[in-house]
């Protein structure tokens, strides 16, 4: 991309200096662009470098552009200054890349640091100034040092100070080892002088205390120990009840909620409805009581919450409602919760007397139509048990390279309609719940081949009429003859 606007660039100018002789100019980029020629190279000569892994199509990317580059214009200038720079990561030669670095969707951002010995997600804002301010904060020190009483610890996120008798010792240093090892979901600091913290007179180090902005405002810790002392910075960080409303100070909280291995309890109330303050009354004291056990808990404004709905298959008319969704992404439903029901169902859950809720579309009362529509109560029927091989998509109604597929996979499955052991069908990965331990999908489309026999395989192949044709046949089993021969494949992705 930016080589077809340097370009246009010089076109312009050439095209001007024939009309009046002028002299030529150019604009200066601050961004650096990489490729596979120099990427490696680039990411090794650098202290800390950010990248940004781009689509030249991706809309997103786009709007991020003129940000990303008045940040590095402003950067540059930095001291020492930061350096921004982009690959097109949806080029064949760059994809590489985009592999090793574990890109899911576009625009993705990494930090490099140390020749890129180390790397992590970019969790800043997308708009200049934000961008600005995130990356001087990341190329500082992990941990800063409160020196006066003017070095105010915030009262609107979560901030882990170490206090220490000096600033010095085994224990300094695992503090400042899990600060650059967290520095880009957290801040940290650290003083010798705990009188300088709110509350600080009778603290005595060394201790990490962590301030958080909701709940009991501060918790101590005094196990350096580098695992022990992570897990109590994720644990203690995350509130209680996360709540998920339009209020931006709560999002940090909700992406961390999403991030945990835990068992997740969703409530799904509206908050300004007659009963709702005795509902989150409740819910609050069921989460107490469960402190500890391997659940966290979300109290959802529905008002607010359309997209987890449309996520989850569910309707504003339950509400309120729970839905528990455990680690191995099962799924267990209760709408139109009365406040004495919150406390005995999620003790129900707790002892396995819940069914798991599944996300489905409705089943089709007909099936004309050459590629068959498989939905989540189907999926066992005309899939798993249907003793038939079967090509299955799967899309999103939004997607251009799936509409793109429409008439392709018809005339696929119009050719295998003298073949009844062959089925060429689609399932709406947005609307239906689906086996993820077994149909890895991280983009859309995403296509995956069952035989008759079990095997699964995903494919990866061109998308044309003949190269699917071509896969069917080798690895579909034939009436009496199923294969022996276990097939695996390591799932790839789509560019989102």
């Amino acid at each position: 991309m930016a080589a077809m606007r340097r370009g246009y660039v010089l076109f312009s100018i050439l095209a001007l200096s024939l009309l009046t002789s002028s002299v030529r100019s150019e604009t200066k980029e601050f961004v650096l662009t990489l490729d596979h020629s120099n990427f490696t190279d680039t990411i090794n000569k650098h202290h800390f470098i950010v990248v940004e892994f781009y689509a030249p199509w991706c809309g997103h990317c786009k709007q991020l552009a003129p940000e990303y580059e008045k940040a590095a214009s402003e950067l540059s200038s930095n001291v020492p200054p930061v350096v921004l720079a982009k690959i097109d990561a949806s080029e064949e030669t760059n994809k590489e890349f985009a592999t090793k670095y574990e890109v899911q969707g576009f625009p993705t951002i990494k930090i490099f640091r140390n020749g890129g010995k180390a790397v992590q997600e970019y969790k800043g804002p997308r708009e200049a100034d934000g961008i600005v301010s995130y990356l001087k904060k990341q190329s500082g020190p992990a941990s800063f040092e409160i020196k006066s009483g003017d070095d105010v610890v915030g009262d609107k996120k979560v901030v882990v100070v170490g206090v220490f008798p000096k600033l010095a010792g085994s224990e300094f240093d695992s503090f400042l080892a899990t600060a650059e090892k967290l520095r880009s979901d957290y801040d940290f600091a650290h003083t010798s002088d705990a009188k300088l913290l709110p509350r600080g007179e009778s603290v005595t180090g060394p201790v990490v205390r962590l301030f958080k902005p909701f709940d009991e405002l501060f918790v101590d810790s005094k196990d350096f120990d580098g695992e022990a002392l992570e897990k109590f910075v994720k644990e203690s960080s995350i509130p209680l009840i996360t709540v998920f409303d339009k209020d931006p100070n709560n999002h940090p909280y909700v992406i961390k909620f999403f991030d945990s291995p835990n068992t997740k309890a969703m409530f799904f109330i509206n908050f300004t409805g007659e009963s709702a303050e005795t509902l989150k009354s409740k819910y609050r004291e069921v989460a107490t009581s469960n402190k500890g056990q391997g659940l966290s808990f979300l109290l959802g404004d529905a008002e607010n919450s359309q997209g987890a709905f449309q996520y989850f298959g569910l309707e504003e008319s339950q509400v309120p409602l729970i839905i528990i969704q455990t680690a191995d992404d099962k799924k267990y439903l209760k709408t139109n919760v009365e406040v004495d029901q919150i406390g005995s169902w999620i003790k129900d859950f707790k002892d396995g007397k819940v069914s798991p809720h599944k996300k489905s579309q409705p089943v089709p009362t007909e099936s004309n139509e050459p590629v068959k529509v498989v939905v989540g109560e189907s999926l066992d029927d005309m899939v798993f048990n249907s003793g038939k091989n079967v090509l299955l998509e799967f899309y999103a109604p939004w997607c251009g390279h799936c509409q793109k597929l429409v008439p392709i996979l018809d005339e696929v499955a119009v050719s295998y309609q003298s073949d009844p052991s062959v089925v060429i069908a689609k399932l709406d990965a947005t609307a239906n719940d689906f086996p993820r331990d077994t149909f890895d999908v991280k983009g859309f489309p995403t296509i995956y081949f069952r035989s008759a026999s079990g095997n699964v395989v995903l494919y990866e192949g061109d998308r044309t009429k003949e190269d699917f044709i071509s896969f069917i046949d080798k690895n579909k089993d034939t009436a009496g003859e199923p294969k022996t021969e276990e097939k695996t494949a390591e799932a790839t992705k789509d560019e989102l």
